[in-house]
């Protein structure tokens, strides 16, 4: 309401630009992502003969919005709005008309030139400042798009501890969740789901039910893949959130989210997990989610939508060159062929692998394999396959899927003898956290301000944390492998 006040009286261009993004910011954060494009993407155009600069950033506001789905109607081209930036330009100017254009053909599909140009803004982004707001989360957008899981993981902690440091609890929440997705893919599912606890009370919080919803989808997904009892809360709360409030930039990213979390958990009923994942529309999603909608589709018996979805991720590894990518390529081949031809597949794949940080997609591809070499009598080849994919799933406290790999590890004639899982797990998230943190070095009195809790809750929760490791100082907890 005030900045809809305010706009009326603001003279100046600039001004009114400056309040028109701000008025929009919260649109398609708590509203509408819609309305809130529409918005921004209008007072770009209204603002571009005077302040081209503001033009081009809030252009390139409205083109990471349409790479999440907003569509309004208006018919304005974002990119044509500013002349391009060339190598004279600063380095900022630079890297938001990467961002514009890049994330413009990320829209259109067109993967070969969104790869081209937004790798190349992530290179001028190397000369910018480090704690730009605006900057770091559409860069960690143009990064998540791409699958570059390092540097979308590198600029969320940047923008994660720039928003620590400012008390901008919005955005801790914001790079929290959005880190979560990286976390997901990589197998760093116990920081994720602390990632998703922590950001839950800040959204609470924050007089806006609607920022819920991610932290409680995280949440549903981390418990899918773990096969925990929570699951099931942790869904209701966040269908109950998105029925009863706006969710902003989520709207059309959410529904594929929980699609995701109830495929994985409808695993074992190949045809009621197809019947969810083949519901994921969002490339981003089909994507993170690849291995488990090929899988799906294979055991369903749609091996033509199995094959129309590998065809498409072998168009993104082509255009973008990405070494998970052609991995899961590799992966659905060897589902769909057989024979020598699916050994060479697999072999592929494990190649691919070997490049990539995303450890439980080379699980399922350690497994897939093995199944496959059990199936050809096989057995003694398939051993190590099967034992390499239940050390990782235990490491990932995987329970659905470790359980799969020993019973095909005993149907290869081996008993597989269960390790102790790490203590760690044991944790609970908020637990995690605070151990994490103390184990940097920093006090309890420190750690609360940084977790926006009481020095008594810490000093709870620490007490804890020594109980279920076995350690009784802070120098003993610093040893733990948290990683």
């Amino acid at each position: 309401m005030l900045a809809d006040a305010a706009r009326v009286y603001a003279g100046d261009p600039g001004l009114r630009a400056d309040i028109a993004r701000l008025r929009a910011r919260i649109e398609w954060n708590t509203g509408s992502v819609h309305v809130g494009h529409r918005m921004i993407l209008q007072a770009a155009a209204e603002v571009a003969p005077h302040d081209a600069d503001r033009a081009r950033e809030m252009a390139m506001f409205a083109t990471a919005l349409a790479s999440f789905g907003a569509s309004s109607g208006v018919a304005i081209d974002p990119v044509g709005l500013v002349p391009p930036a060339d190598e004279s330009d600063p380095p900022r100017r630079r890297a938001f008309a990467g961002l514009l254009a890049g994330l413009d053909h990320v829209t259109r599909g067109d993967w070969a030139q969104a790869a081209s140009v937004l790798r190349d803004t992530f290179a001028v982004a190397e000369s910018c400042d480090e704690d730009d707001q605006a900057l770091l989360p559409n860069l960690g957008i143009a990064a998540l798009h791409l699958g570059e899981d390092d540097l979308a993981l590198r600029y969320h902690t940047l923008l994660l501890s720039r928003a620590r440091d400012t008390g901008a609890l919005v955005l801790i929440l914001y790079s929290l969740t959005r880190r979560g997705f990286i976390e997901i893919a990589t197998g760093r599912w116990t920081a994720a789901s602390a990632g998703a606890s922590e950001a839950l009370p800040l959204a609470e919080g924050s007089g806006q039910p609607g920022l819920a919803v991610l932290p409680l989808s995280l949440l549903a997904l981390t418990a899918a893949l773990r096969g925990e009892d929570t699951f099931d809360g942790h869904l209701a709360a966040a269908e109950q959130v998105a029925a009863a409030h706006p969710v902003g930039v989520l709207e059309n990213l959410l529904p594929d989210m929980l699609h995701w979390a109830k495929g994985l958990r409808a695993a074992a009923q190949p045809a009621t997990a197809f019947h969810h994942l083949e519901q994921i529309a969002h490339p981003m999603l089909q994507h993170l989610a690849a291995i488990d909608r090929i899988d799906a589709a294979v055991r369903a018996g749609q091996r033509d939508t199995a094959r129309a979805w590998t065809d498409e991720l072998d168009g993104f590894a082509a255009a973008t060159g990405s070494a998970w990518a052609a991995a899961a390529v590799a992966h659905g081949r060897a589902l769909l062929t057989g024979g020598d031809a699916a050994e060479r597949h697999f072999e592929q794949a494990l190649a691919h692998h070997a490049y990539s940080r995303r450890t439980p997609d080379r699980a399922r591809t350690e497994l897939a394999y093995g199944e496959f070499l059990r199936r050809a009598r096989r057995r003694v080849d398939a051993r190590a396959h099967l034992r390499a994919a239940l050390e990782i799933f235990e490491d990932l406290g995987a329970a659905p899927w470790a359980e799969r790999a020993s019973q095909e590890l005993r149907a290869s004639g081996e008993t597989a003898r269960r390790r102790d899982p790490s203590a760690l797990t044991g944790l609970t998230p908020q637990e995690l956290q605070v151990a994490r943190l103390v184990a940097q070095g920093m006090s309890n009195r420190d750690v609360a301000a940084q977790l926006y809790l009481s020095p008594r809750t810490i000093d709870f929760h620490l007490r804890n944390v020594f109980a279920k490791l076995g350690v009784s100082s802070r120098a003993e907890l610093a040893r733990l492998p948290f990683d």
